[in-house]
């Protein structure tokens, strides 16, 4: 028996594949081993970026010793949670149902049909803080399953039970999704917001992505000053910390303080390009000069330094760099000084808060920028040189796998902050990224979860992955008016109503396939994570496609049954339901639908100025199914502005529909 990892598609499992630990992947090869060897399956879940994981590796899984144990009496499953979140999304629910809390590294003890009986986190090769050692870890378990197997059972059983009822799908919704029931969600997460620091929360503090479109939604939808207000202190304050890479453009993952000053190091593409949405949507509301920056800036990073050679984006840059947490990002006053001399480095200490103190680790310091300098080319002259200095260090490692749902997100990102933004180089390298997903992803039919260097793993696509996928095709037919998008957003569609809606509960989405590998429970999560919920996801798709396909009756009762029944989740946990707020801010606008039958400067207007969640759509009269029974003004361009079925008289100059806009 050896490891096994070698020849994976994940950049996470290919870092494991030199441990002494015979790793192997999850499938049932591995669990027929441990049915033969009557041995419990130590299962491993992780990412690559993850800084803990690393240490618990470096600690445990590279120890001869410690190996040894795992290896004698355990079967060992390494998992990518980011190539297999169905996998993650069981035992992590597992893991909180016994300790109360998850994270990852994640550390479960299952038996040979799966089924979890001890669940925690990151253990420590030493005992500390009251934390057992792994390798006692390791023997209390093995005493257990070898002595007291009545015990496994029991705790086994239990915890499929829990498993069970967790993912039997939200009650049917009481609640009618309308304007009183958003206002009233926006306010519930407006009193949860933290004035002092912006964001909700204490530390850790992750960016609120999937809330702020939504709440930018409502702002235009109602007008309410105060919303803006919540979402600009929250932009403006992530924007200013040390989350923001003040040189490189991006955000980190999330900030170990309550104040975004030192940031978990790593940098995940889906937290870029859900980031990349608010962002260029709060920059065209306000046009004040942070956003936009933060939009350039974001674009920069995901074109720069996460594009893959497919013309897709890398799913992370790692949190360690040599081992070492930081390395590549964090200075001290006399590093500043070395790149840029004197005078320019005092001054850079200074505009960047970096002190001998230091805000992070042996007296070195995250960049900051609590303010803008008034010399924006003396700014930029040293922003410049620091990062072409930051260049010749050490660079995180690169995780090169390509995951669809995320790379959705990015091509939805970067079609609508082009266009706000007048950029059609962004639409461009969204519409590079969409060839190649539907070139490579797409296999036989069926949307599969990940690539690596152009081949396509084995794992399928969950719900996340069509949603986002749906929606992206959408927005680049909308901003190029080709309708090659909309076929396969059709055929996503229909096999997302086929394998993953609950035929027994309408409105209620599972995130697997029917026909996916069984695993001990069926994952089904319709609250928000670090990534918008599946089921959101495609509500949003559903609502789009509906309004801009002749057909589209049944996409449109698949995603008002979706919001009917996560009216729920808005009602008792807006916090937790952002892009369900996305979603339902424009169902309740009808969704707003800008047909521009000519195209022209209306198209140009109508792209630039129509509130987020708005359908628009330019072109000759029959080339899509908003322009039935809209033809041209006397032979020239219109814009038809239609709420649901409900439209507004063409309107033919560019400041009409400006004000026809301003007012809906």
């Amino acid at each position: 028996m050896a490891n096994r990892l070698a020849e994976s598609l994940s950049p996470y499992l290919r870092q494991h594949a030199e441990n002494p630990v015979h790793w192997q992947e999850w499938g049932d090869d591995a669990l027929a081993e441990a049915r033969d060897r009557d041995v419990p399956i130590l299962l491993s879940i992780g990412y690559a970026a993850c800084h803990w994981c690393h240490v618990m590796a470096h600690e445990s899984f590279e120890d001869d010793a410690t190996a040894a144990v795992m290896n004698a009496d355990f079967v060992c499953i390494k998992v990518d949670r980011e190539e297999r979140p169905d996998i993650d999304a069981v035992y992590m629910n597992a893991t909180v149902a016994m300790t109360g809390q998850g994270g990852w590294p994640m550390t479960c003890f299952l038996t040979p049909a799966g089924e979890p009986f001890y669940c925690g986190t990151y253990y420590p090769s030493a005992p500390r803080g009251g934390m057992p050692s792994f390798t006692q870890l390791l023997g209390a378990i093995t005493d257990t399953w070898r002595n007291r197997r009545d015990d496994v059972d029991k705790a086994a059983a239990a915890i499929v039970a829990e498993l069970a009822r967790s993912s039997g799908g939200l009650p049917p919704g009481t609640r009618t999704v309308d304007p009183e029931l958003l206002d009233a969600a926006g306010a519930t997460v407006a009193d949860d917001e933290d004035k002092v620091h912006g964001g909700f929360g204490g530390a850790p503090k992750f960016p609120p992505s999937n809330l702020l479109e939504g709440l930018l939604r409502g702002y235009e939808r109602t007008g309410a000053a105060e919303t803006l207000r919540l979402v600009e202190r929250t932009a403006e304050a992530m924007a200013r910390g040390g989350i923001h890479d003040q040189l490189g453009g991006g955000f980190a993952r999330y900030s170990v303080d309550s104040g975004w000053v030192v940031p978990h190091f790593e940098k995940m593409l889906y937290d870029n390009a859900l980031l990349l949405r608010a962002y260029a949507h709060l920059a065209r509301i306000t046009d004040e000069p942070v956003p936009r920056r933060v939009t350039e800036g974001i674009v920069e990073f995901l074109l720069r330094d996460l594009r893959t050679d497919e013309g897709c984006f890398a799913s992370a840059l790692d949190a360690d760099t040599d081992g070492v947490e930081g390395l590549t990002y964090a200075w001290t006053p006399q590093q500043l000084v070395d790149v840029l001399g004197s005078e320019d480095g005092l001054w850079a200490a200074e505009l960047f808060v970096v002190t001998d103190a230091g805000t992070f680790e042996a007296g070195t310091s995250v960049l900051q920028l609590p303010a803008d300098p008034d010399e924006s080319e003396h700014f930029d002259s040293v922003c410049s040189r620091l990062f072409a200095a930051r260049l010749a260090r050490p660079q995180p490692g690169r995780d090169d796998k390509v995951v669809t749902a995320w790379n959705a997100l990015a091509i939805t990102g970067l079609v609508e902050s082009g266009l706000a933004s007048g950029r059609p180089d962004w639409v461009d390298a969204a519409a590079a990224c969409a060839r190649a997903l539907l070139s490579s992803h797409l296999v036989d039919g069926r949307l599969r979860r990940a690539s690596l260097g152009g081949s396509v793993g084995a794992p399928a696509g969950v719900l996340e992955d069509h949603g986002a996928l749906i929606t992206a095709l959408l927005a680049l037919y909308q901003a190029t008016g080709e309708a090659r998008w909309l076929d396969p957003a059709r055929q996503l569609a229909d096999t997302a109503l086929t394998h993953f809606a609950d035929p027994d509960r309408p409105g209620s989405w599972f995130d697997t396939a029917h026909d996916a590998q069984q695993l001990v429970a069926r994952p089904r999560d319709p609250v928000d994570g670090a990534t918008p919920s599946g089921a959101a996801l495609i509500t949003e798709a559903m609502l789009t496609l509906a309004a801009v396909v002749d057909d589209g009756a049944r996409y449109a009762e698949a995603a008002h049954a979706s919001l009917s029944a996560a009216s729920l989740l808005l009602e008792r946990a807006p916090r937790a339901s952002g892009h369900w707020l996305t979603v339902a801010e424009a169902a309740v606008r009808g969704p707003l639908q800008v047909a521009v039958v000519g195209g022209g400067e209306l198209l140009e207007v109508a792209r630039r100025e129509a509130p987020g969640g708005s359908l628009v759509v330019g072109g000759a009269p029959e080339s899509s199914a908003l322009f039935i029974d809209r033809p041209l003004v006397d032979g020239a361009p219109a814009a038809y502005v239609c709420r649901g079925f409900v439209c507004d008289r063409p309107v033919t100059s560019a400041t009409d529909l400006s004000e026809v806009l301003a007012t809906t």
